[in-house]
């Protein structure tokens, strides 16, 4: 029986590609924004060490742009068209599936709703050029020395693990997504409850959109007590749900109207990371 081929390569050997390159791209992202952030920042939104993104990248660089070897010129800018292009995709398409932007370069110049910008796009092409003249020959010679059969076992085994994990990760997504929504639900009845319970309240909301945060439930009738307790036991659930994206993509935001319900996640966040460390240092200086 003839393996399936993809564009010239066998499909074990192609997988096989995918993975790797996932992961080396998980690597090279998690250094570059755990420097940048002066924290360990795992990257990815699968619960692995998995950047889909990198390892279809990849593939596409071997099997559109390496015929292009000869001509570095024409491969540079093929590399960095097809690769921006690759990028922009992916952004406009977890954006319209997830209503979370991961990443955002709109504070750089030239670039396009934020999904890609001019410095990162000349990047992707001085990436291709470091991954198929250099990286790729080393990676594909220890790969072709698999045989067949264990071959075919290291696919079933990382396509098992990578089904579970897609899986786990979209129902969590999912499961965000609509807790996001809740809340920012909640907080537009707990806002009217304000505004008609009493005037200067709401007045103090325009000035501090995070007050609704601080609502004393003592300031509101037992309608407005009611809807205060579930405002905060969502935003709660919400902010327990979204940590692992929060904390590996620090500049993430909502594409939809529930903008305002991720801030309040967030700064439930922030302050319970100030909680934690204030109990921390408390309980060294008791140990001094």
């Amino acid at each position: 029986m003839t393996e399936p081929v993809l564009f010239g390569l066998p499909i074990s050997i192609a997988f096989l590609y995918f993975i790797v390159y996932s992961v080396l791209g998980w690597c090279m992202e998690t250094v570059y924004c755990s420097v940048l952030e002066h924290r360990f920042v795992p990257r990815g939104f699968l619960y692995g060490p998995l950047c889909p993104i990198y390892g279809v990248g990849v593939l596409m660089m071997i099997c559109w742009f390496q015929p292009l070897m000869g001509n570095p010129v024409l491969f540079y800018i093929t590399a960095t068209v097809g690769m921006s292009v690759w990028e922009y995709f992916v952004g406009w398409f977890l954006e319209t599936t997830t209503h979370i932007k991961y990443w955002d370069y709109s504070m750089y110049k030239f670039n396009i709703k934020g999904r890609i910008c001019l410095w990162v796009c000349l990047m992707w092409g001085v990436l291709s050029f470091v991954v198929l003249y250099f990286i790729h020959p080393a990676v594909a010679g220890q790969l072709d020395r698999i045989s067949p059969i264990p071959r075919y076992v290291l696919d079933g085994v990382f396509l098992g693990i990578l089904i579970a994990d897609t899986a786990a990760t979209i129902y969590q997504l999912v499961r965000t997504s609509q807790l996001l929504d809740k809340l920012q639900q909640a907080g537009d009845e707990l806002r009217l409850q304000a505004h008609l319970g009493r005037a200067e309240l709401s007045d103090r909301l325009v000035e501090a959109r995070e007050w609704l945060d601080d609502l004393i439930p003592d300031e509101l009738d037992e309608t407005g007590r009611a809807l205060k307790d579930r405002y905060d036991e969502l935003a709660a659930h919400a902010e327990r749900l979204s940590r692992r994206f929060r904390d590996r993509y620090s500049h993430m935001s909502v594409t939809t109207r529930d903008r305002e319900a991720l801030e309040s996640v967030k700064r439930r966040g922030e302050k319970l990371k100030a909680r934690l460390k204030e109990t921390k240092i408390a309980q060294e200086r008791e140990q001094e």
